[in-house]
């Protein structure tokens, strides 16, 4: 018989390799429209979340006395969403994940300001470290003005909003609901977009489109589960193979080599990253971090 902790490492394990396999497949997917993949990501991400719903809550589970916070969420997350999808098809991936860890820190900051939270030293050295991080690995896209080097750092401030948000909402929205209304604004703003031209998949390829959406729903699941089983000071630095799993498969499928600016911007954003999960759980907080719910 596992024990929570056991079962929290596992769960954040599963979550981590389904993160990886999705943002490989987004990647993959750029002989597809941006808003065509949305609508995948939309239409399969329903499925896990349907699981969720209680029995009694199946005649109005979409009812909410917050209607104006899921706006809000739905809106922060949908930029998000948008810029790493474009940032994973644009960047080599090593970059954008790593890029992607860095939202603890943009989390940290605008606690200050809409939590009214008091940042010790440390978080303070922790935000300071990792913008070193982002600096180091940015440096090309600043150099010579790649806006999609931008993307990455805009997911970042996006999901801290949500994050923000979501600790406003968690105390009286199941997540499964605040999960359903993102997953149907992300359905909606890929169906804007129909006007503009979609391309009809094979079988093989409407198979590979779909577990973009089926990876995302159960990756956001697994990851909560874990937060919820385990302490955050095991289980979150797990979150941090996906790196290692970005430049293998960014090595084996398109032949990209990682800097040595790209690693050692890596390692401090990931150093900079545990220094607050460490701060946070010391503080008796947790910060749940989805990626792509």
């Amino acid at each position: 018989m596992l024990s929570k902790n056991q079962l929290g490492f596992l769960y954040m394990f599963l979550s981590v390799c389904a993160f990886s396999m999705m943002d490989l497949l987004v990647k993959w997917s750029d002989d597809y429209p941006l808003g065509e993949v949305l609508v995948f990501r939309s239409v399969f991400g329903f499925i896990p979340v349907f699981f969720l719903i209680p029995k009694e809550r199946l005649k109005n589970f979409y009812y909410t006395k917050r209607p104006g916070l899921h706006i809000l969420r739905s809106i922060a997350g949908i930029i998000a969403l948008i810029a790493i999808f474009i940032a994973l098809r644009e960047l080599p991936l090593a970059v954008v994940v790593s890029l992607s860890y860095a939202s603890p820190i943009f989390i940290t900051l605008l606690s200050i300001f809409f939590l009214s939270e008091k940042v010790g030293l440390f978080r303070w050295l922790a935000v300071l470290i990792g913008f070193l991080g982002v600096l180091i690995i940015s440096e090309p896209g600043f150099t010579n003005l790649n806006i999609f080097y931008f993307l990455p750092i805009l997911f970042c401030i996006g999901l801290a909003f949500v994050s923000i948000i979501l600790r406003k909402m968690s105390t009286t929205e199941p997540v499964w609901l605040m999960t359903f209304y993102f997953t149907l604004t992300i359905g909606i703003v890929g169906l804007m977009t129909l006007p503009f031209g979609w391309v009809l998949p094979s079988v093989k390829d409407f198979f590979i489109l779909s577990m973009i959406g089926l990876l995302g729903g159960v990756a956001n699941l697994w990851l909560t589960q874990a937060y919820k089983l385990a302490e955050v000071s095991i289980v979150a630095p797990i979150r941090y193979l996906s790196i290692i799993f970005a430049i293998i498969f960014g090595y084996l499928i398109w032949n990209e080599i990682p800097t040595i600016k790209t690693i050692m911007g890596a390692l401090l954003v990931v150093f900079a990253s545990i220094i607050i999960f460490i701060r946070e759980f010391h503080n008796k907080k947790q910060i749940s971090i989805q990626r792509h719910d």
